[in-house]
């Protein structure tokens, strides 16, 4: 992908964490990148085309991710639930702002849903794997069971939030309740 599409992409992320998913639009993308509609679309033919690469931009970024820490043997079941609810280094997803909106828009873009499940279906297969080398008798479920509580923070201890104060103290339960069910190398 173009850095210029890069940069599009993280506008577009930028939009929906500050103002939220409604505010996305072709045109205030094009404004926002100081290019006209058509200069957009040359990118991004479509409203969906932009989406699907929205996505697309957002999985490669953790898939990236977990490439690395598989390669620096760092790959854990702490390690995936930090990457789902705690910004990585690079600060550009804004993870706890970011994934809400992505929901919602999935709500009413079906397009988003499926592709944000695509997404969820990686972590869930990687946790799933992870859990099995744990002694896990039922890795699904605690995969999807790990991940409800992993997203559903964010709701509450995200960024600009009531509680989210106690975001530290939350991750610390997460590592808890894992070290407890796992072990402490999980």
């Amino acid at each position: 992908m173009s850095e210029r599409k890069q940069q599009i992409l993280q506008a577009a992320i930028e939009i929906i964490v500050n103002q939220g998913y409604g505010d996305l639009t072709m045109r205030a993308l094009a404004r926002v990148n100081g290019i006209q509609l058509g200069g957009l679309q040359y990118h991004f033919p479509t409203w969906e085309d932009m989406l699907r690469a929205l996505v697309a931009y957002t999985s490669e970024a953790y898939r990236s991710k977990f490439e690395l820490m598989k390669v620096n043997q760092q790959l854990s079941i702490k390690a995936v639930m930090n990457l789902v609810v705690i910004e990585p280094a690079d600060g550009n997803l804004q993870v706890d702002k970011l994934w809400p909106q992505l929901w919602a828009m999935g709500q009413v873009h079906p397009i988003v849903a499926d592709l944000v499940d695509d997404i969820y279906a990686e972590y869930i297969l990687i946790l799933e794997d992870l859990l099995k080398k744990s002694g896990s008798t039922s890795p699904r479920a605690e995969a999807l069971c790990l991940l409800s509580l992993a997203e559903g923070s964010t709701i509450f201890v995200g960024s600009g939030r009531r509680w989210e104060k106690d975001s530290s103290k939350v991750l610390e339960k997460f590592h808890e309740f894992i070290a407890y069910a796992y072990g402490d190398d999980a």
